[in-house]
């Protein structure tokens, strides 16, 4: 039994950076947003399960039987508890629940940006990667006048340099430069 946990777990292991599914406990603590893409399968319940499903506006995904659940600011761990515990009341005797994020949330780039605008977000994203997939800066633009307002604290702007990561939601700033 031991050998078969530890073949899973190897595969699994090479499996998943072939595959290109992005996995949300990759980002510390990555909580679900509105236009995350998310995939819930139900176990052996193929009817109960839903493929790339987008995160709605108010928060929520529309599930067979359960209607819609109310999944923003929760992780991926607490979305498992949550719809197990929805299916346990009534519909199933012992379901098994995995949910994965298929799509993150765009970023948003503007300011001194050739292309400004959303982006989908790739794990590993830089502020250098961000500036590139926008087309690169503008003859005006300031390399290191540069701030990001996370998601998570849209109160906070921070001033970033070209090597720091970026998460899902965020907003880069490229400033003018004065030269």
């Amino acid at each position: 039994m031991r050998l078969i946990k530890i073949f899973i777990i190897m595969c699994i292991t090479i499996i998943m950076p072939i595959t290109g599914l992005a996995v949300a406990d990759e980002i510390d603590g990555y909580r679900i947003s509105s236009d995350d893409q998310i995939s819930v399968t139900v176990f052996n319940e193929t009817d109960l399960s839903v493929n790339k499903v987008r995160v709605s506006g108010n928060g929520a995904i529309s599930m067979p039987l359960l209607g819609q659940v109310a999944i923003e600011g929760h992780t991926l761990t607490e979305v498992e508890q949550k719809i197990t515990t929805l299916l346990l009341e009534g519909y199933l005797k012992n379901p098994n629940v995995t949910v994965t994020i298929t799509e993150y949330r765009p970023f948003y780039i503007n300011g001194e940006i050739k292309k400004p605008g959303s982006y989908p977000y790739k794990k590993n994203l830089t502020i250098e990667k961000a500036v590139a997939l926008a087309g690169g800066f503008t003859e005006r633009a300031s390399r290191t006048t540069i701030n990001l307002v996370s998601e998570n604290d849209k109160r906070i702007v921070k001033p970033v340099g070209l090597s720091d990561k970026i998460k899902p939601g965020d907003v880069i700033t490229i400033s003018e430069s004065f030269f």
